[in-house]
């Protein structure tokens, strides 16, 4: 068995901790290899079913994939106070992902307010708001 079968065996058994060893061995951001590149993609997924926040955390700083699982996991799990204090930190995609979450939610004004109390120059944040806010 090779180690493609044997990480997606431990995924089906749920073993995660050898999941993401076999498949972080064979995963590169931004490879040429497209199957590293998809290694890499799918070692972020399971760093996120494994509840790693803080191992995804620490990679988010330099790898945009792992920000952007890391984002889009805060917000499938509710965790808007969370995206809050990454977006006031200076993570643009948590801002843009909050301000989504609460258009989304009809929480127009709400949305508006985020984006002037944390940056209010931001012209996509703004656009997000005039185009997802609005019936």
């Amino acid at each position: 068995m090779d180690w493609l079968e044997r990480a997606r065996a431990a995924e089906q058994l749920q073993d995660r901790d050898a999941a993401i060893a076999l498949v972080s061995a064979h995963a590169e951001c931004f490879s040429d290899d497209p199957d590293r590149h998809d290694n890499h993609l799918w070692h972020m997924d399971l760093l996120v079913r494994a509840e790693r926040n803080p191992e995804l955390t620490e990679l988010a700083l330099t790898d945009r994939h792992a920000l952007r699982r890391l984002n889009r996991s805060l917000r499938e799990r509710g965790m808007e106070s969370a995206l809050r204090e990454r977006a006031e930190d200076g993570d643009r995609d948590a801002l843009y992902v909050l301000v989504r979450l609460m258009c989304e939610t009809g929480r127009m004004h709400e949305a508006q307010k985020v984006v002037q109390d944390i940056d209010p120059e931001n012209k996509y944040a703004h656009q997000i708001v005039a185009s997802d806010c609005w019936p």
